[in-house]
């Protein structure tokens, strides 16, 4: 089967299917019609004046969450680690990025059973999402709703890889690659929420 398929948006049951899902596993998740709704959905979610390290996502790009989330009146931690010195103040960056009060970014799929998936070259973002980070938000595309984590690792190989490694080679002149991946099979309550787009952003 073509990759392609795994650019299709889900249809409103089984968006309904894997909210209803995440919900009872402990994520608090809701559906969006578009993308000007999850930037208002999400902006809800983070109180102004918080502190907020949102992770390179396209997602996010598209949403103008990113550009929203990194200026008053929210405090930017990657703008603030960023200010340091990688060679000499590595171990306080990383501190930064592991354990912010707020945590944004998006994941690679959704199972219809309410499992999320993210894949990293690095893994900059994983303690962050498993345990580090406060709150955690989660924007994602109807189009990465999947059957199970055999199609979740199937959309990621075939289909976000290669764009990924598009975007890293443009950004950053690196090839990329799947070197460490996260599964959240469940999560306490009140501590990770989902919106999910009822259309195609992000990859």
């Amino acid at each position: 089967m073509s990759a392609a398929r795994f650019k299709q948006v889900a249809d409103a049951s089984r968006i309904e299917k894997a909210v209803a899902a995440l919900n009872a596993k402990g994520f608090a998740a809701q559906s969006v019609p578009n993308a000007a709704a999850a930037k208002e959905a999400v902006l809800k979610l983070v109180p102004a004046g918080s502190e907020v390290f949102t992770y390179t996502s396209a997602t996010l790009d598209a949403t103008d969450l990113t550009e929203a989330l990194n200026a008053a009146p929210y405090k930017s931690l990657r703008d603030k680690m960023y200010e340091l010195d990688r060679n000499t103040q590595g171990a306080q960056m990383r501190a930064i990025g592991a354990a912010p009060a707020f945590a944004v970014g998006s994941v690679h799929a959704v199972t219809e059973d309410g499992k999320l998936v993210i894949a990293s070259a690095t893994g900059s973002q994983l303690p962050a999402y498993a345990y580090g980070a406060g709150h955690v938000v989660f924007v994602v595309g109807a189009q990465k709703i999947v059957k199970d984590l055999a199609e979740a690792n199937e959309r990621i190989e075939t289909y976000t890889l290669p764009l990924e490694d598009t975007r890293a080679q443009a950004a950053y002149g690196v090839n990329s690659a799947i070197n460490k991946s996260l599964t959240l099979h469940g999560e306490q309550p009140g501590r990770i929420d989902v919106v999910i787009v009822a259309e195609e952003i992000g990859f």
